[in-house]
C-alpha cells in the first residue's frame, strides 16, 4: 500500500509544477532589461513605418505621381507645318506635303511571322536583312524609316504588325526640280534647312512646333487621349524675287551653253534694274532636290555665289568711268597702244590680242585693250582704284542674305605695285563672284547709284549709293553698246529687235600657283535695252574645251539668248529696228 501511494503522489506533485531538475545549467534566467529593449525596437519599427507611409502619401506625392505618370504618360509632338516659298507671282517653289515616319519596338516586332517581316521590307524598300539589322537592338524603340507617302503606310497597317506604329510629320516637294533648286534649296530629313532660301529663312518658314500628352500601354498604342499641351504655329510663307519664266529661260540656256561649249560648268544671273531683285539664278551642274541620293558636290555648288573668278575685261568699265568721273580723260582722249601691242610695265609686258596703234577712249572698250586701260590706271593713284572697286562691292563682305555668299578679293592699295596696279585695271589679281559682278553693272545701267541686292520681293523702292554721275553712267552705256557692234569683242551677244551693251571677259584660270595657258573662264556682263535698261544680264563659262574659249564667243551667244527670251517673256517693247543679226566673219573676239 505503501509503495502505490508513493508513485501517487509524485504524479500530484508534477502536475502542480514541480522542477524536474536543481542543475543551474538547466535553469532559465532572462534579464528585465532585455524585454524592455525588444519592445522599444518594435516601437521604432513601427513608428518608421507610419512616418514613411506618411511622406510617400502626403509630403512626397506630386514626385511618386510623376515617375508613375513618366512610365505610362508620353508627349507626342504635332509637327508645324513649314511654309511655302512662292515666287514673285505666287507659283509655289516649295511645299510640305503630309508623311509619316515609321517606328517599332524591336522585341515585339521580331515576334511576329517571317512573312509579315518580308512583306514589311518591301514596302519599306529594303530587304529583311536591313530590316532586322535595324531591328537588332537593344532601345525599346528604333526608326525603320522617315518620310513614308501615306499610300505605303495604308499597306503597311493592313499587315497588323504588334508592337509597330506611325508618326506624322511632313517631306517638301520642289514642283521645279533642278531649275530652281540653286534658288531655293532643300531641308533635311528633320525639316531643316540645308541650302539656299531654305536655310537662310528658316527661321521664318519653320514655325513652331505644338505637343499633345497621352497615356499609352505597353505595345506602343495610345489609350486616353490627356489633351493638348501647346498648340502648334505654322510657318510663313515666303515670297521670293525670282519670277519662274525667266529662271527657266536661264536655267536653258545655261545647260546649252556648257553642253555647246563643253565646258566644266556655267552660270547666269538676271537682276532687276529698278529694284535690285534677282529675278533668275542659275547653275549648271545642277541636282533634282526631290531625289538627291546620288548628289555631288559639283552639283551642290551655287557657282553664281560661292564661286570667285578673276573677271578680266568685264573689269575694264571702272576702270575707264573712274577717268571720265576725275575728268582726266574723255571718251575723245586718245591713248596711243603702240604698233606691236606690247607695252612694258616694270619688268613685265601687257599685251594686246590684237594690235590697234593710237586709239580714243571708246575703242579702248569696243576693242578691249589691255595696253589702254593700263595706262589709265597708271595716270590714277591707286587708292582711287581701290575705292572704286570697293564702292562696286567688290572684296566687301556680302549682304545678301544668302547663305555662302563670298566676298571676293582685293589687296589694299598700299601694296599695289604699278604692275599690279595696270593688272588690276583689266580684271586681272582682282576676285568677284559672278553675282557681284551682276551687281557692279548697275552702276551703269542706272544712273551711276548702286542699290542694294534682295532675293525677296521688293515692295519698297531702294535707295542707291551714288557711286559716278549720271552723265559718266550715260558715256558708259554708249561705250559697252558699241561693243555688241560691228568691230566689237562681243557682235555675238546682239539681240534682235533690242539694244543691248555690255563686257566681255577671258581669263586664265589659276592653276597650281601659275596662269594656265589652256584653260579659260569666258564671261560676259550686259545690260538690255539700252533705251530704258530693265536687266542686268551675267554670264559666266567656266572651262570651255573646244576651239572657241573666250567670252565673246562662248558667254556672249549665251547672253544673247537669255536676254532675247527674258525681254519676251517681261513684254519689254522693242527699241531698234534691227530685226536680223549678221555676225562679221572677222570680228575680233576677245
Amino acid at each position: 500500500m505503501k509503495r502505490g501511494a508513493d508513485k501517487s503522489g509524485a504524479r500530484v506533485a508534477a502536475s502542480r509544477g514541480v522542477k524536474f531538475s536543481t542543475s543551474p545549467l538547466l535553469a532559465v534566467r532572462l534579464p528585465s532589461w532585455r524585454s524592455r529593449v525588444v519592445l522599444v525596437v518594435l516601437f521604432c519599427a513601427f513608428a518608421a513605418l507610419a512616418g514613411r507611409a506618411l511622406w510617400l502619401q502626403a509630403v512626397s506625392r506630386q514626385f511618386l505621381q510623376k515617375q508613375g505618370a513618366s512610365r505610362y504618360e508620353r508627349t507626342l509632338e504635332l509637327p508645324a507645318t513649314r511654309g511655302k516659298i512662292m515666287d514673285r507671282n505666287g507659283q509655289v517653289l516649295a511645299s510640305s506635303i503630309p508623311v509619316k515616319a515609321v517606328w517599332a519596338i524591336p522585341d515585339d516586332v521580331l515576334a511576329e511571322p517571317p512573312e509579315k517581316l518580308r512583306k514589311l521590307a518591301a514596302l519599306l524598300e529594303m530587304s529583311e536583312a536591313e530590316l532586322r539589322k535595324k531591328l537588332d537592338s537593344d532601345r525599346t524603340f528604333v526608326y525603320l524609316k522617315r518620310q513614308v507617302e501615306m499610300d505605303v503606310i495604308e499597306q503597311i497597317k493592313q499587315l497588323d504588325i504588334d508592337g509597330l506604329d506611325t508618326r506624322k510629320e511632313y517631306k517638301r516637294f520642289y514642283p521645279q526640280g533642278e531649275v530652281m533648286t540653286h534658288m531655293v534649296g532643300f531641308t533635311s530629313v528633320e525639316d531643316v534647312g540645308q541650302e539656299s532660301m531654305e536655310l537662310a529663312q528658316q527661321k521664318t518658314l519653320v514655325g513652331a512646333v505644338g505637343s499633345r500628352k497621352v497615356i499609352k500601354d505597353r505595345l506602343g498604342h495610345i489609350v486616353e487621349d490627356v489633351g493638348l499641351s501647346k498648340e502648334p504655329h505654322d510657318g510663313k510663307d515666303l515670297t521670293l524675287s525670282v519670277d519662274s519664266k525667266l529662271q527657266y529661260i536661264a536655267f536653258t540656256s545655261i545647260k546649252e551653253a556648257v553642253e555647246k561649249f563643253h565646258a566644266k560648268a556655267g552660270a547666269a544671273v538676271v537682276l532687276d534694274v529698278h529694284t535690285g531683285e534677282v529675278l533668275a539664278l542659275a547653275n549648271w551642274p545642277t541636282y533634282n532636290p526631290n531625289d538627291r541620293s546620288k548628289l555631288t558636290g559639283e552639283q551642290l555648288r551655287n557657282r553664281v555665289i560661292t564661286d570667285t573668278f578673276e573677271p578680266g575685261s568685264t573689269l575694264k568699265p571702272f576702270t575707264v568711268a573712274l577717268a571720265l568721273d576725275t575728268n582726266r580723260v574723255k571718251p575723245s582722249t586718245l591713248f596711243d597702244t603702240t604698233l606691236s601691242g606690247r607695252y612694258v610695265v616694270g619688268d613685265k609686258t601687257i599685251r594686246d590680242t590684237h594690235p590697234h596703234g593710237m586709239i580714243d577712249v571708246s575703242t579702248i572698250i569696243q576693242k578691249s585693250s589691255n595696253i589702254g586701260v593700263s595706262k589709265m590706271a597708271l595716270a590714277m593713284p591707286p587708292q582711287e582704284m581701290w575705292e572704286m572697286f570697293t564702292k562696286a562691292g567688290f572684296g566687301q563682305a556680302p549682304r545678301f542674305g544668302f547663305p555662302g555668299a563670298v566676298a571676293g578679293r582685293v589687296r589694299p592699295y598700299k601694296s599695289w605695285r604699278p604692275i599690279e596696279q595696270a593688272n588690276m585695271s583689266f580684271g586681272q589679281g582682282i576676285s568677284v563672284s559672278l553675282l557681284q559682278l551682276a551687281r557692279s553693272y548697275m552702276i551703269f545701267a542706272r544712273d551711276g547709284d548702286i542699290i542694294p541686292l534682295s532675293f525677296q520681293k521688293v515692295t519698297e523702292k531702294p535707295v542707291g549709293q551714288q557711286v559716278i554721275s549720271a552723265k559718266t553712267a550715260a558715256e558708259m552705256r554708249a561705250m559697252l553698246e558699241t561693243v555688241v557692234l560691228p568691230g566689237g569683242t562681243a557682235t555675238q551677244a546682239q539681240v534682235p529687235g533690242y539694244r543691248v551693251g555690255g563686257k566681255t571677259g577671258t581669263a586664265q584660270k589659276f592653276v597650281n600657283g601659275h596662269y594656265s595657258q589652256t584653260r579659260y573662264i569666258g564671261s560676259f556682263a550686259g545690260i538690255a535695252p539700252m533705251s530704258n535698261p530693265r536687266f542686268v544680264i551675267a554670264v559666266m563659262v567656266d572651262d570651255p574645251s573646244g576651239a572657241i574659249h573666250t567670252g565673246g564667243g562662248v558667254a556672249a551667244p549665251t547672253f544673247a539668248a537669255l536676254a532675247a527670251n527674258a525681254l519676251r517673256a517681261a513684254n519689254v517693247s522693242p527699241d531698234s529696228t534691227v530685226t536680223e543679226i549678221i555676225h562679221p566673219e572677222n570680228s575680233q573676239e576677245e
